[in-house]
């Protein structure tokens, strides 16, 4: 990453418009950049994060009002310009911070949005470079810059602007502090997410485990329950055991085998009482058939004898009906002529009767009148209707035409409707499209106010979000405050406390160099190889260590207050800019004008949501008024139309009735007329047809009477009477002769009956004794019932102890490889957390990669560190702990060369501790730079410090720098000290006076 220009206006100290040319700064690879205390030098440095980030360095964060110059005019905007290469590319940045800005209109300020500008150089014309608009976005510059410079904001101000006092603390820092720092600056978190991972993987694994201990116990209970439910004392009881306990799984599995042991030998005896049951089951009903079977031919042969006795007795009976099928067999030659004469005899009444009905409708002249004639009368009403046929068609024309007339009056009647209707509607046609244009204009003057609403709520929910900021700083500087005067008056107290104990070693520090006094050995004070009288340590002495623990006490004190000065610092920035925002108004009432603001917004946006409905409203409305208009035109045209029809059919109609009136006679109508002959015609016809039926009935019945006098002569039957009688229908006939085939059949089967030997021989037998054996066979059911219940019990327990074992084989089959994964992933976690036996120095996974970050930090600030101390010191990682029960992983020691020691860091002098924090910060920026993806960093900054270095270590410092130019780096050094302005010609000057800072380039001097 190359810096070529930085524009800013209207930012921090500088009021107006400033630019700094870092090509020309960079020409001579090293630049100082240095004005008085307060013109801001370091605002530079703020200028260009600001562009890369939006964000200016967290100590110095804000509020985005607060980067506004205060020096500025109203109408100047504040801006930053950055052009820079990096990865190849030249891109131009231009950031807008949120500000106020006076209204364009009317009195007051208005709070203008923030902008971000990413252009591109893509080419150089006639007229300069040619530049390509990338993205206006916020969110979008910020993922591009990132991905290119590969660095987040607090990397970036730790590796290119190397910051004044940081790399100090960080020098003498302890492991948790140096942790921290590098935690942000290398982005470790992944390996404490693995950290994490790996716990979590182990209480996961763990609770399933325990599950799976749960169910092989929930299956031991289950087994225990069905082996228990028949009594045992031989059962060994289940042990008490509970899940995560070890040999649970054996102990399950071993216990739940002897329970189907004896589950197994209960289920043989039951089986063998069940064969000894089913035995004597089978002899009990042996006995018991045998005794129903010899009381079964016992009671038939009683029977049989009883029902032949009886049978006997009715002999008459069956004589009786023998001879009454013989005569109805006699009388079926005369059942034909019998039939026939009875046909006839119905016939001939039907016949009758038919024509006495019929004459009864006609009238009284015609009652005895023979058919010849009603043939005669009926023809000639035939022929008078025939003659009504032309009548009938004029009259139904003019029943037509009536139907016409009144479908016209329906139709003039509905047409004069539409017209009152319509002419109703069209007069009040104005007021109502006057009313929608009015509903109109209301929703559009809503849909107005909700704009002008809505632009006034954000700055009012940024005013109270402000607001509640505020209050929540108050409280917190005040919290802070009081936390800074406790940490203050302890490190006073501790700082009294370490000068006393240093005051007191001093004055004893002839006894301290009088204990390393060794016989013959030169005394490191006078040289004499003689002690005649050493110093003795008196009371109250004071060694080095006590010494030493005060002091470190002391700084730790302090590193606490200066940590709660910075803390209070920042609070009151953040209160500041908080107030800047929000005023003096309180919160509440903050919150309740944004409740109203969003009230009204909400019913002015209800109002404008109805301007849409409201103009589809006038739409329909004035379609419907064209329609209503169109419909009264057409209605008027139709009725016009009408009114000729109705004449002419009025005409037609008036000479069809009186055709019509002339045909019907006396009888009213052509259709009343008609139908009266027709219905006189038809009586005559039936008349007529009735009078032959009946004569044609009379001979037949002639007929069928002679036929049945000879059928009954040659039958036997003195008379056709007597025929008659004999005759049976086929069911009473078919009733006798089944009775007489059941007595034969049942007089055949009694005699065999009888004749059977076995039905002798039982009945000469004693009575069978049927009860007894029903008893004893009852009772070997039962038992049998019993035993085999008994054997299906132990069946299913059995069968059900082989399901549950089979369920506890593969739960603990399941359960091994469960126990095996959380052995080893439980292992992982304690040794990634460095709680594990294993892990000797007890360094968690983050720390041990930190700790090797840091050992490549301390190898590459040492190849510098060694120039600017002319090879007397060397950084060095140690991986010691803290402390006997503390974890290691991130010490820094130094190493002296002139006495071969290894120190602590905190021992280094002013000087020293600021170009050995030099030295680490370059080493830093080299590394950070590497884990960033070798993003090549051209352009450097080194704020403060020089003014602890003595003349020569300041010439080792600057040769260090001044080398970093081989690698075609820029390095610009932030002070003010004066005899850097002598060593180093190319300057950037910044100057302050009463209307804000300004820049000045000086260039080789």
């Amino acid at each position: 990453m190359r810096l070529h220009r930085l524009a800013v206006t209207a930012f921090g100290p500088f009021a107006g418009s400033h630019d700094i040319d870092f090509d020309a700064l960079s020409a001579a690879g090293l630049f100082l950049l240095h004005g008085p205390t307060g013109a801001g030098k370091t605002s530079v440095l703020d200028a260009v994060c600001y562009a890369l980030y939006g964000a200016v360095p967290g100590a110095r964060q804000g509020s985005a009002l607060s980067l506004r110059s205060h020096h500025a005019a109203a109408h100047t905007p504040t801006s930053v310009l950055l052009e820079l290469t990096v990865a190849g590319r030249r891109l131009e940045i231009t950031r807008h911070p949120e500000q106020l800005r006076p209204k364009k209109r009317g009195d007051g300020m208005t709070r203008e949005k923030a902008q971000t500008l990413l252009r591109e150089q893509v080419g150089s014309g006639p007229q300069g470079p040619e530049w390509k608009p990338l993205s206006r976005s916020h969110q979008e510059v910020g993922e591009e810059i990132g991905q290119l410079l590969g660095m987040s904001r607090e990397q970036f101000c730790q590796v290119v602007l190397l910051p004044q006092g940081d790399f100090a603390r960080f020098l003498r820092a302890d492991d948790q502090a140096r942790g921290q720092l590098l935690g942000k600056l290398f982005d470790t978190g992944r390996f404490a997410a693995v950290e994490e991972h790996l716990a979590e993987r182990r209480r996961r694994t763990q609770r399933r485990v325990v599950q799976g201990d749960e169910e092989l116990l929930r299956l031991a209970h289950r087994i225990a329950q069905e082996a228990g439910s028949y009594a045992d004392t031989r059962q060994q009881p289940l042990p008490d055991l509970s899940a995560g306990e070890p040999g649970l799984t054996g102990a399950v599995l071993e216990w739940a085998a002897m329970a189907r042991s004896g589950a197994r030998e209960r289920r043989d005896i039951a089986l063998a009482a069940l064969r000894a049951a089913e035995d004597t089951h089978a002899e009990a009903d042996r006995r018991a058939e045998q005794a129903a079977e010899l009381d079964r031919r016992q009671r038939r042969y009683a029977e049989a004898t009883a029902r032949a006795a009886e049978l006997a007795g009715r002999a008459p009976e069956r004589e009786r009906v023998r001879e009454r099928l013989h005569r109805a067999r006699a009388a079926d030659a005369v059942t034909p002529a019998i039939e026939l004469r009875q046909a006839a005899e119905r016939d001939h009444h039907a016949a009758r009767a038919a024509e006495a009905r019929s004459r009864t409708h006609l009238p009284a002249s015609l009652a005895t009148a023979d058919g010849q004639h009603l043939a005669t009368l009926e023809r000639q009403r035939r022929q008078e209707i025939g003659a009504l046929a032309a009548a009938r068609r004029a009259e139904q024309r003019a029943q037509q035409i009536e139907s016409e007339l009144h479908a016209l009056d329906r139709e003039f009647r509905a047409d004069e409707e539409i017209i009152a209707e319509s002419a109703e509607w069209l007069t009040g046609w104005t007021e109502r499209r006057h009313g929608h244009q009015q509903r109109i204009e209301a929703a559009q003057s809503g849909a107005a106010r909700a704009d002008q609403l809505a632009a006034r709520i954000e700055p009012a929910a940024r005013a109270l979000e402000a607001a509640t900021e505020r209050d929540r700083l108050t409280d917190r500087r005040t919290a802070l405050r009081a936390e800074r005067l406790h940490a203050a008056e302890r490190a006073t107290a501790s700082r009294a406390h370490w000068l006393d104990l240093k005051e007191r070693r001093l004055r004893g520090i002839a006894a301290e160099l009088a204990a390393a006094l060794r016989p013959g050995e030169p005394c490191a004070v006078c040289g004499s190889a003689d002690h005649p009288r050493p110093a003795r340590a008196g009371a109250g002495h004071v060694d080095r260590a006590a010494e030493e623990a005060a002091h470190t006490a002391f700084q730790q004190d302090e590193a606490v207050r200066e940590e709660a000065d910075a803390q209070l610092a920042a609070v009151d920035a953040a209160l500041a800019a908080a107030t800047a925002s929000a005023g003096e108004v309180p919160t509440a009432e903050l919150a309740t004008a944004l409740a109203d603001l969003r009230r009204e917004h909400a019913t002015a946006q209800a109002a404008g949501a109805r301007t849409h409905a409201a103009k589809e409203e006038l739409d329909r409305a004035e379609r419907e008024y064209e329609q209503r208009r169109a419909q009264r035109e057409d209605a008027e045209r139709r009725c016009a139309a009408r009114t000729s029809r109705r004449e002419a059919f009025a005409s037609e109609l008036a000479a069809l009735w009186t055709e019509v009136a002339e045909a019907a006679g006396d009888a009213g109508s052509i259709a009343d007329r008609a139908d009266r002959l027709d219905r006189q015609a038809t009586l005559l016809a039936d008349a007529v047809e009735a009078t032959a039926a009946a004569r044609a009935a009379a001979e037949r019945l002639r007929d069928a009477e002679d036929r049945l006098a000879a059928a009954a002569h040659r039958a036997g039957f003195t008379t056709a009477e007597d025929a008659a009688d004999a005759v049976l229908d086929a069911s009473r006939r078919t009733a006798l002769e089944d009775t007489l085939e059941q007595w034969q059949t049942e007089e055949a089967a009694l005699a065999a009956e009888l004749a059977d030997p076995a039905g002798r021989a039982a009945a000469e037998q004693p009575p069978a004794r049927l009860a007894a054996a029903e008893a004893a066979r009852a009772s070997a059911t039962q038992g049998l019932r019993d035993a085999a219940a008994r054997e299906a019990a132990t069946q299913r327990r059995c069968a059900e102890l082989d399901q549950l074992s089979t369920q506890a084989t593969r739960a603990a089959r399941a359960l091994g490889p469960l126990r095996a994964e959380y052995d080893r992933v439980a292992a992982l976690a304690s040794l990634t957390a460095g709680t594990s036996a294993e892990n000797e120095r007890k360094m968690r996974l983050e720390s041990y990669v930190l700790a090797a970050r840091l050992e490549q930090v301390a190898a590459a600030a040492s190849t510098r560190l060694e120039r600017m101390s002319a090879g007397r010191y060397t950084l060095v990682h140690s991986d010691a702990r803290t402390s006997g029960r503390g974890r290691a992983g991130l010490g820094l020691q130094v190493i002296d060369a002139w006495t071969g020691s290894e120190r602590d860091t905190a021992t280094l002098s002013g000087g020293e501790t600021f170009f050995a924090s030099l030295a680490l910060a370059l080493g830093l920026a080299d590394v950070v730079t590497d884990e960033a993806g070798g993003v090549r960093l051209d352009t450097l900054f080194i704020d403060e410090g020089f003014g602890s270095l003595d003349e020569q270590t300041l010439d080792e410092v600057l040769d260090v720098l001044d080398s970093l130019r081989e690698r075609d780096r820029t390095v610009g050094i932030v002070s003010h000290v004066a005899d850097l302005r002598q060593r180093i010609p190319t300057q950037l000057e910044v100057g302050k006076g009463r209307a804000g800072s300004v820049v000045r380039h000086r260039l080789n001097g």
